[in-house]
């Protein structure tokens, strides 16, 4: 069965973090997904702006970026970030959604290459910038590339 990121989102977003904090399913296409977090009081970092926590806005970026791989792949699997960059450009607007968009440009093997946008409301005017990679792992947890085909007429 093909990964179907709306229904995937859809029952993450009531679950665990995601849904602790309100995380919400936006939409998807082939190699990109988006995600919305609703402005709420406690997930501000300072109460005297009523500007976000950087840490909900990286949570989105995560899982933003985390889906498009599995949208790319057209199923599940395992994967752990093993570096997902941030760089804010500007503080977030008090009370406005922070949306999250992001993309797979690009699968090696093992290895998936994202890059991801956050913004509240205009997308040219982004909040923060992500770029990112994830790796595949086993059912027991150890990252094994995939091994690339023989030579013909090796080991013969």
């Amino acid at each position: 069965m093909a990964f179907d990121p709306s229904r995937f989102g859809k029952f993450m977003m009531k679950h665990g973090h995601t849904g602790f904090i309100g995380m919400q399913y936006r939409g998807h296409g082939d190699n990109w997904v988006e995600l919305g977090l609703p402005w709420r009081e406690d997930l501000v970092g300072d109460p005297e702006t009523g500007v976000l926590a950087s840490g909900p806005i990286i949570s989105l970026l995560d899982n933003a970026t985390s889906m498009s791989v599995w949208a790319l792949r057209g199923g599940f699997r395992p994967q752990v970030t093993l570096d997902l960059r941030v760089d804010y450009v500007r503080a977030a607007t008090p009370g406005k959604m922070i949306v999250a968009w992001a993309e797979c440009y690009q699968l090696k093997q093992s290895m998936a290459f994202v890059r991801g946008i956050a913004h509240d409301g205009d997308i040219a005017d982004p909040v923060a910038h992500a770029a990112g990679i994830f790796i595949q792992v086993e059912a027991d947890g150890w990252a094994r590339p995939s091994k690339p085909d023989a030579p013909e007429g090796a080991g013969a």
